[in-house]
């Protein structure tokens, strides 16, 4: 009985030895290898990829000019950042192990057990005048890998499986499914629809897109820009047919109902054919790339904004500034003009007071921003222009780019006729007639004494001696004697908040207009300014003496109208809203007060 035990595991060990002398011979194969398998691959140079999925017809590629383009089984443009992930991959390709010659002589079926006598993927790779083809073999038992073959070198190979992810079973898998080429920028721009047509140019200096057709006018550069990049950003819904010899009529693409074509230089970048609505979905559309057969249906609303009329493709704006300007003069029954002396420096011509630069930039801001409400017309005689009051202008507004130089004109705007809401307007170079929002206008300013510099005075509360109030035939006087201390002066009676009136003062420091609203007052009850209201009087400690008084409230604006002499001239102002609060309630003299 124990001889017989003995026996049986001495059989066992024997059998266990051989197990794994075969296993190290036929099934282990040689150490992890690190060197890549495609050795001289580099995915830059890849030209052509040949790709023959199992039971499918061969997928070949070919890369022409930087771009990818399907050869096989149809021509048509191909999708370059997936096969460029296939490239990069294939360039990094590692063997984990591999099988020498020997080791799959060792294997009565070696190809039908590595599965290379009817491969997933036959794989030629092109570079230059170098080749590889690979074999796609069997997964490995866990699946996590893959054997490949190397044709022209002896044994197999295992890889990690999860890059066979990255190879097309179709040629539908690769295909391009942009409506238009997205690469690149493009300076003209056809729009063709039935027998009208739209033509675009951008200006290679300034970059500003012109109309060429069917009028000469600037474009509007942003609206042309937003449907650019929501054409190229669109995507094929589906590829309806590839048929060189079907019939396009029936698509509505023979000749095309509707066509955009992209350029730059003498040279057309992309364009699509846009037909029929298709039957099935009334959100698409029959369409065709330009130089390719294929049929395809492609979202409705992508050529929606190219169906706009011609005057939704004219630039909005009345005025374009193509370079900063140095001159303003504006003609009408209020001449006046604005000079720049430097940078952020502006002057009225004429006047001795500074003009405020953030008003002249306003200006300008506002004259910019003027859109055109309605082209009115765009071919103008004689008769038109005195019939829309621009034979004579009301008022001219001409910006110069230098000083007194009218041959460095940027804008000269005619204003005319005024109706109902609207005032009709020309540019000088123009032929066409416009109307602008009569608010839009309103924002100008009409005199040159508006754009005086906002800044009344400016000292520090530490330089007041005392202030004196007067409002409804009262009077009450006001002591600075230390920091934050006030008091009254003798004959004045009430209560005060010292460090609030030293708030207030420091403010008034620094008044600042909010708008100046008239100037030489003749008529101060106009601005509602009369002896009843609140009048300051500040005496700084050097004698100088400032003055302001108060007069219509603003209640929408929580403020007030005030007027102020300076270089012997009344000026009307509105009183900036916030050191209003201040004053009204630290610096004025009760009803009840005795």
């Amino acid at each position: 009985m124990k001889s017989k035990t003995t026996a049986i595991w001495f059989v066992l060990a024997a059998a266990l030895l051989a197990g794994i002398w075969l296993a190290e011979k036929f099934l282990s194969p040689a150490a992890p290898m690190t060197a890549s398998l495609l050795a001289g691959l580099r995915a830059e140079e890849i030209t052509g990829l040949q790709i023959s999925p199992a039971g499918v017809r061969e997928i070949s590629i070919l890369r022409t000019n930087g771009a990818w383009l399907l050869q096989k089984p149809l021509v048509y443009p191909a999708q370059t950042a997936a096969i460029q992930t296939l490239t990069a991959a294939l360039e990094k390709l590692v063997p984990a192990i591999r099988f020498t010659a020997s080791d799959m002589r060792s294997h009565k079926n070696a190809d039908s057990e590595f599965g290379f006598d009817s491969p997933q993927f036959s794989l030629v790779i092109e570079a230059g005048n170098q080749h590889w083809q690979l074999l796609i073999g069997n997964k490995t038992a866990p699946g996590d890998q893959v054997f490949i073959r190397l044709v022209g070198v002896d044994g197999a190979f295992v890889t990690d499986a999860s890059w066979l992810e990255l190879l097309p079973r179709s040629a539908d898998v690769w295909r391009d499914t942009a409506l238009v080429d997205a690469a690149g920028t493009c300076d003209w721009i056809i729009v063709t629809n039935g027998t009208k047509s739209m033509e675009f140019r951008r200006d290679a200096t300034n970059q500003i897109w012109r109309m060429i057709r069917p009028l000469q006018v600037r474009a509007d550069g942003s609206r042309l820009a937003a449907a650019v990049q929501k054409l190229r950003g669109s995507r094929v819904a589906q590829f309806v047919t590839d048929d060189a010899r079907v019939d396009l009529n029936s698509y509505g693409l023979q000749p095309p109902e509707f066509s955009v074509w992209l350029g730059r230089g003498s040279n057309a970048v992309s364009a699509v054919h846009a037909g029929k609505n298709s039957t099935e979905n009334s959100g698409q559309i029959f369409a065709r790339r330009e130089g390719w057969n294929s049929v395809l249906l492609a979202a409705k609303d992508v050529f929606t904004p190219w169906r706009s009329a011609v005057n939704d493709f004219r630039d909005p704006h009345l005025c374009s500034f193509t370079a900063p300007p140095a001159e303003i003069e504006v003609r009408g029954e209020n001449n006046f003009t604005l000079q720049q002396r430097g940078a952020n420096d502006w002057a009225v011509a004429g006047e001795k007071f500074p003009a405020d630069a953030e008003n002249v930039q306003l200006f300008l801001k506002t004259l910019a921003g003027l859109r055109v409400a309605e082209f009115v017309k765009d071919v103008v005689t004689p008769a038109d222009l005195q019939g829309f009051g621009l034979a004579t202008p009301a008022r001219q507004i001409i910006l110069r780019a230098t000083l007194g130089d009218t041959n460095s004109t940027l804008v000269h705007l005619l204003l005319g006729a005024t109706e109902t809401n609207r005032i009709l307007a020309k540019l000088a170079d123009e032929d066409f007639i416009y109307a602008l929002k009569s608010d839009d206008l309103a924002r100008l300013p009409e005199f040159g004494w508006e754009f005086r510099d906002r800044r009344l005075w400016n000292f520090s509360e530490t330089n007041v001696a005392q202030i004196t109030l007067r409002q409804n035939g009262k009077t009450r006087q006001l002591v600075r004697t230390a920091e934050n201390k006030w008091s009254l002066a003798p004959g004045s009676q009430g209560i005060i908040n010292p460090p609030a009136i030293e708030e207030t003062v420091h403010r008034l420091g620094e008044l600042t207009a909010g708008g100046w609203v008239g100037r030489n007052l003749s008529a101060p009850e106009k601005y509602g300014l009369d002896t009843n209201k609140l009048s300051l009087a500040i005496e700084l400690k050097a004698g100088e003496k400032l003055a302001v008084d108060f007069g219509a409230e603003l209640p929408q604006s929580q403020t007030a109208l005030a007027a102020v002499t300076l270089d012997g001239e009344r000026w009307a102002f509105i009183f900036p809203p916030v050191l209003y609060q201040f004053v009204t309630t630290y610096l004025t003299i009760p009803s009840n007060a005795p």
